[in-house]
């Protein structure tokens, strides 16, 4: 297997694609409609000639072809920067796909020379566009929340920027600051009763009777048996009275540890976060799946690394899970991210952001759009604090991205009073 997947740029299959956009983007991700203020789509036209990174929250897999119409809007095409994992989906016909219409493959946890030089190549030259997804692989699967961002995605841009003012000292790059938030379709009563009848189908697996308790307490009552099974498989003892918050760190953990220890992954470190590494185990096994040479890479056959992949698919339906996140705002958006993770634990489902099934249910897609950042505006203190200054520009997308998922909490509508977790 090629380690690195280069992008093209197909006329045909674009025009394609443009033809039967709305009717893949239903077929593939429930998406009905895609909605942008005004505004915003002026924004996007005036920024056809510009050197620019678009800069988005990344929760699901829906984000991609979404970006892919905003650069219709624009009037131009994207370069899109993405896991090398993806391009193997489908047996190699989503990396076809996705390379012809202009996306590229990287290696997270490598010094990926060719994506790099890549994305450095599409920015500094006229009128360059490339996306980046910041928080990067995995994606959460919640779209009220953002992940801790990479931390090189904006040397990329500044690199690029140096690379564009050695041929033109005036050259600019802007980066697009952009949130994209997801709504279903129907009225709460509809939501309701779907979300019940699909956390009834759990309740019967674990012999639970919800009687009168209301939705938010049923979810909360079936996560803490399933929290109770990944205890007893991973053979976590339970000693003391710790909350759930914790619990379901210790399960995540526990389960990543074990992947590491059986695999032998080398420079793993035990105390370290466990979206770190979640990240790290996942470019591991991406590595080994390409064929990456590399001796500290452990040999693995086919059945241990599919089973790898599925033990950190199981990690990863507890990695985001926090109860207040529910509890706060009991959305049916947010019901639907809970159920789909009980769903991939128990029925060993792939989730959605995994590239599993489409929602059952349709939804919009609302698109934010923030100031663009200027890094001719950064450079003169990136001269004097190269490190400093790529962390303050980090902080600030961070903070422009985060006030945009604030705003967007106005468009869904909690199906409980938050908080409400009954007797």
């Amino acid at each position: 297997m090629k380690a690195f997947i280069a992008a093209k740029n197909n006329p045909f299959l674009h025009w394609l694609v443009d033809k039967l956009y709305w009717i893949a983007l239903k077929a593939v991700q429930n998406i009905d409609e895609i909605i942008i203020n005004p505004e915003d789509v002026e924004l996007l036209k005036s920024m056809k000639s510009e050197r620019m990174l678009f800069f988005s929250n990344h929760p699901t897999t829906a984000e991609p072809p979404i970006t892919y119409q905003i650069a219709n809007i624009m009037g131009t095409r994207f370069r899109y920067m993405a896991s090398r994992q993806v391009f193997d989906w489908d047996f190699g016909v989503t990396g076809k796909i996705i390379s012809n219409l202009g996306g590229f493959s990287i290696i997270a946890g490598i010094n990926d020379r060719e994506s790099l030089k890549t994305a450095r190549a599409t920015l500094a030259a006229p009128e360059g566009k490339l996306v980046l997804y910041p928080e990067g692989e995995p994606t959460s699967g919640e779209n009220d929340n953002l992940m801790p961002f990479q931390q090189g995605v904006v040397q990329i841009a500044l690199w690029a920027y140096e690379d564009a003012i050695k041929v033109d000292p005036n050259a600019d790059i802007k980066i697009l600051p952009a949130f994209m938030k997801y709504v279903f379709n129907g009225s709460s009563e509809e939501m309701s009763a779907h979300i019940s009848d699909s956390i009834k189908k759990i309740e019967k697996i674990f012999e639970i009777e919800p009687g009168n308790k209301n939705l938010l307490r049923r979810f909360l009552t079936v996560g803490r048996h399933v929290l109770q099974h990944a205890e007893s498989k991973y053979g976590i003892s339970v000693k003391d009275e710790k909350d759930f918050d914790f619990r379901v760190g210790r399960v995540r953990h526990a389960i990543l540890d074990n992947v590491a220890d059986k695999l032998g992954i080398k420079d793993y470190k035990k105390d370290q976060d466990a979206i770190m590494k979640l990240r790290q185990l996942i470019a591991v096994l991406e590595m080994i799946g390409v064929k990456y040479e590399d001796p500290k890479l452990p040999v693995l056959t086919k059945e241990q690394l599919s089973w790898a992949k599925g033990e950190i698919e199981k990690a990863f339906d507890f990695v985001a899970i926090k109860k207040d996140y529910l509890i706060s705002y009991p959305s049916a958006e947010r019901f639907y991210e809970w159920l789909l993770r009980y769903e991939s634990y128990l029925y060993n489902a792939k989730p959605r952001m995994l590239g599993g099934v489409p929602p059952r249910k349709s939804r919009k897609a609302y698109v934010y759009l923030s100031k663009p950042l200027s890094l001719a505006a950064y450079y003169p203190d990136y001269k004097k604090d190269k490190r400093g200054t790529a962390d303050k520009l980090l902080k600030d997308l961070r903070a422009n991205m985060q006030s945009m998922l604030d705003e967007s909490l106005k468009k869904t509508k909690p199906l409980v009073q938050p908080g409400d977790i009954g007797e």
